[in-house]
Formats: structure tokens, sequence, C-alpha cells
């Protein structure tokens, strides 16, 4: 059966031939044919001029995400095959040089492959579908990736809430290899860590901050040091082993307090070095300056506050909150690293916010450096909402 076609409106084909893998329904003119969740479109522009092969989402705003521009391309599970072989040679001695065994093999649309997430925990792969498209070929992925990849078991964490706007229900679930225990063991950077990946935040690690925790390790040294938002301690465990004399970890996750616990042990950390606290960050950092407490290195990892444009102005008040306590609870001569995972808050608004949060502190904050995703979850040029993850290291 030939494709359905989608037919943009005049002017509106711009974002496609400038490669940007997203079609709103706003942008479409007529609908030809009558394609389901997922079914391969034709997109041609007001001229009925080819522009791209892409997936089809009835119900979403995203109402079609490229698959390909090659007109003669077929999509198919040997078009998939070669997507997804590339993306993991493009990581290839990417474990070695990070010094790791859990890497992102495949990461959406700044691979090609739209709303497929795949990340590798040692012998065990997480996979997330996303969008319609990639649900639509829930099975020839999993063939595909246990033949290439050859894991032990691949588990779906197809959690998530963006698949409500997919019209797509959440799932998760064992979908391919041997029964499998909840927790997962991983390297890097010479640390072990315990991993979730049936129940943790994401697919179960924060894979994306793995350079950044190697940063927090060479700046621990001699310095008492306060990770909030910890989650299960990536940052507290480089600390501790970098040499800091005392790390305080909050997060209002007891489970995930608990797995800090077990990874301060498993790697044979002081533990008399490490407080741990539950509880909310906000409420806790203000109890701190109350007693006035005060630290030599603060780590500020929230959790999402704008996943999107629209929310980014109520995001900006908290995040301007939450670093405007950080900061008056630093020694001088004291390191801020901060960040923010929100795609709705750019890099320029995020150091804009910071700035404005050392103003109201009334002291000069200094950038020293810049940081991001790791290298495993790659910007695609034409695809800026590929690039979520901004962090700046401040010295007051």
């Amino acid at each position: 059966m030939a494709d359905a076609v989608i037919v943009l409106r005049a002017g509106r084909e711009k974002s496609v031939l400038t490669r940007h893998p997203w079609i709103f329904a706003s942008a479409i003119d007529s609908v030809e044919g009558t394609p389901g969740l997922g079914d391969t479109v034709v997109v041609l522009d007001g001229k009925k001029k080819f522009l791209a092969r892409a997936a089809y989402s009835p119900s979403s705003q995203i109402r079609a995400r490229v698959w390909s521009l090659d007109e003669n391309e077929i999509i198919e599970r040997a078009f998939l095959e070669k997507r997804i072989k590339a993306s993991i040679e493009r990581r290839a001695g990417l474990k070695a040089y990070e010094n790791t065994d859990a890497l992102r093999l495949i990461y959406g649309e700044a691979d090609g492959i739209p709303g497929l997430v795949v990340d590798q925990y040692a012998n065990t792969l997480v996979m997330q579908l996303l969008s319609a498209g990639a649900e639509k070929f829930r099975s020839e992925i999993v063939e595909i990736l246990s033949e290439v990849v050859k894991p032990e078991q691949i588990f779906e964490r197809s959690d998530v809430e963006i698949r409500q706007l997919e019209g797509l229900q959440p799932r998760e679930g064992l979908v391919w290899g041997k029964p499998m225990d909840h927790v997962v063991e991983i390297f890097e950077n010479g640390l072990k860590y315990q991993v979730d990946v049936t129940g943790g935040q994401k697919t179960g690690f924060y894979i994306d901050q793995r350079r950044n925790r190697q940063k927090v390790y060479e700046l621990s040294k001699g310095r008492q040091v306060l990770n909030c938002f910890c989650y299960t301690g990536g940052f507290t465990l480089n600390a501790l082993a970098g040499g800091a004399t005392g790390v305080t970890s909050v997060d209002s996750s007891g489970p995930a307090l608990e797995q800090l616990k077990h990874n301060v042990s498993l790697n044979g950390l002081d533990e008399a070095k490490s407080e741990i606290i539950e509880g909310d960050v906000f409420t806790l950092l203000r109890k701190f300056r109350d007693q006035a407490r005060s630290f030599d290195l603060i780590v500020l990892d929230p959790p999402k506050f704008a996943p999107t444009i629209s929310q980014a102005e109520k995001a900006s008040r908290a995040y301007k909150d939450i670093n405007l306590l950080a900061i008056k609870l630093l020694r001088l001569g004291g390191i801020l690293v901060t960040f923010s995972c929100s795609g709705g808050i750019s890099r320029d608004l995020f150091q804009k916010i910071i700035a404005g949060a050392a103003l109201d502190a009334s002291v000069d904050l200094r950038i020293i450096d810049q940081l991001s995703q790791s290298p495993d979850h790659p910007v695609l040029a034409s695809f800026p909402e590929s690039f979520y993850l901004k962090g700046l290291i401040c010295e007051k």
C-alpha cells in the first residue's frame, strides 16, 4: 500500500529544508489518505514537491517526525538496521575513552531515529520508545538490537509522560533475553555503581553527567561539599573519591538515598564523611542558611523545571531561588556547580538567572567553566532541542 501524503502550507517547508526533524500540526495544509498511528507518510511542500518521509502521529502537536530526506529511501527494517548500526559505530571506542561500561547508544532524533533512546548498562540494554514511529517498529528494533549488540537482556522503560502526547500508553518490562535482577552494576571513572534499571529515574542513571562527575572529582580535594538533588550519589561518590573532607547529600527520595549508601559502601569510601539527608532541597537549604552552615563546593542538579519554553518564566524563578540560596551558603572562594536540564531554558537564559541570583546575593560570581551533556548525547546542529543539559562552574 502506498504511503499517505501530507502537504505543508505554503512557506512552512523551511524547517524540513533546514533538516529539522519535527513537523507541527499547524504547518500541515492537507492530508491525503488515512495514515494511522506511526504510519510512514510522504511529506510534500505546497507545490507538491517531495520533502521527506516521516512517521505520523495523529494526536500529537508534533504531527510528523522525519525519518529521511531521501525520496528513494524506504522506511523498513533494513533502514532501521542501517541507522542503528551507524549510531553504535559512532560511539566505537567511547567506552574505553570515557572509562565506563554505561553509554547511550542511540539518542533519538540526534541519531536519525526519532523517539528511540537506548542506554547500555554493562550487558543490559534499556530501551525507550517515545514516538509513534518508534513504537510502530518496536519488534524490529528489539530484533536488531539483540543481533547487533548481543546483550544479555533488553528492558523497556517506555513509562514517560511524552508517550501520552503521542497517543501511546506507558509500558515497561523485559522484552528480550534472560530474566534479570532489577539492579545492574556498572563502572565509571574508577567507581562502581549499582543502577536500578527497572524503577530508577530516566533509564536508571544519569549517564549524561559522566564528564561533569569527573569535574567534581577534580574540584573536591580538601573541600566540604553539598550535593543537592543527589539521587543515587554520582556526584557524592566522586567528591568523596576526590578527597572531600565531607559530603552532605540531599534528596527527597528515600530509596535513592538507600542506593547512595550502598554505592558508598560498594566503593569502600569513608562512610563517616558522608552525611545523607532526606527532604525537600529548597526547605533544607533555608534550614542550612538559618543554621549558618557553609560549604566549599555546592552541586545543584535539579529535575527538569521547564520541559518547554512556555514554562520557562515559572521555572526561572525556581532556578533563581535555589541558586541564590546556594550562593549564600558558599564560603568565600567556594565553588558552585549548577545545572539545568530543562529544554525550555536556554544556556543564555540560564546564565542570566545565575547572574541575577549573584546580584541579589550582593556577590561577584565568576564563571570559570561551562558544562554540557556527555558526548554519547550528541547535539544535532539542525535540532537545537537535542541540547538540553547546561552547566556552569562558578567561583564566589
